[in-house]
């Protein structure tokens, strides 16, 4: 757990960047509520209070760092709490929890709150921070194909939002609007390789969403389904963020290198569709969440052979 915060470290330093002090705020909200309610629900358990293996504050800035910068402060709070209380307590604490809880607060709060949690959400025209004058690049992309489709425009050739959503280099730095986690891709690269190295991460669920993503959202794109190439997909979003620091919890993801491998691919496959034909313009929540639901199936499917081979049934 202590290797996952340091991961997070890079993140957490370009959301201070990019969006000040409004980055601390709801980081701030969601590890101190998280704590609050674990606290609260370790004593109506009667059971000890597990906050020394630093769980629950790994969750709280997942959360916290998957929010919007204007999130009112209710949002990250209720989330907090919906995260430990139906996210994990429920199933029986840490180790036992079938989805990952800081997806679990965030979707309650997506459907709870949608105007706080919407597209409008992340933008502020008059704002002194540049970044959040503009829309988030899968909204824009969202909003482009949408006019295109609606007859508005006969092309997107010249659409000024959707061109400065599909600069590579504000994708790899930081320099564009999105969750407080989502902004820059080599931030969390860095952080994502840490954890890969440290084997705190399983490698082939990162690998597996990151090449599905993008296969998919290249043939998505050659059909006209989205103006985004699937390198935009992949940086754009909160794709990378959530392969490498949300898919691969090692409590909801399953346990064979073959089952990680498919939950990625399972995963990218589902945030681009998720994109492309629904009206989100975001997927990596719920992909996450219902490839979780996965899991059970998936370690049964990639049972590994023993050594000298299956055991021979038993006759009766």
């Amino acid at each position: 757990m202590v290797d996952v915060l340091i991961g997070l470290v890079p993140l957490m330093g370009v959301a201070l960047w990019v969006f000040g002090w409004s980055a601390l705020v709801q980081v701030g909200l969601c590890v101190l509520t998280c704590l609050a309610a674990e606290v609260a629900c370790s004593l109506i358990r009667k059971q000890p209070i597990p906050i020394g293996d630093y769980s629950i504050a790994v969750t709280g800035v997942i959360l916290g760092l998957s929010l919007p910068w204007s999130a009112p402060w209710y949002v990250p709070v209720i989330a907090s709490v919906v995260a430990v209380g139906l996210g994990k307590a429920v199933f029986g604490g840490l180790g036992y929890n079938i989805f990952n809880p800081a997806m679990v607060g965030r979707a309650f709060v997506m459907l709870s709150f949608a105007r706080q949690m919407g597209a409008s959400a992340y933008v502020a025209a008059e704002s002194k921070l540049t970044v959040v004058t503009e829309a988030t690049p899968l909204s824009a992309a969202k909003e482009a194909i949408g006019q295109l489709i609606s007859g508005k425009v006969a092309t997107l050739d010249g659409n000024e939002p959707l061109e400065k959503a599909g600069e590579l280099v504000p994708l790899l730095l930081g320099q564009i609007n999105g969750s407080l986690g989502e902004t820059s891709a080599i931030a969390i690269i860095i952080g994502g390789a840490y954890l890969c190295i440290r084997k705190v991460a399983s490698w082939q669920i990162p690998a597996g969403a990151i090449l599905a993503t993008f296969v998919f959202a290249e043939v998505c794109q050659i059909i006209g389904l989205t103006p985004l190439s699937g390198l935009q997909h992949v940086l754009g979003g909160a794709l990378l963020f959530g392969a490498f620091f949300i898919a691969t919890d090692p409590v909801s993801s399953p346990l064979t290198s073959k089952g990680k491998f498919i939950f990625g691919i399972g995963t990218g496959l589902l945030v681009v569709l998720i994109r492309v034909f629904s009206g989100y313009p975001e997927g990596l929540m719920f992909a996450v969440l219902i490839m979780n639901a996965c899991v059970p199936l998936i370690n049964r499917w990639t049972i590994p052979t023993p050594l000298g081979g299956a055991l021979p049934e038993k006759k009766e």
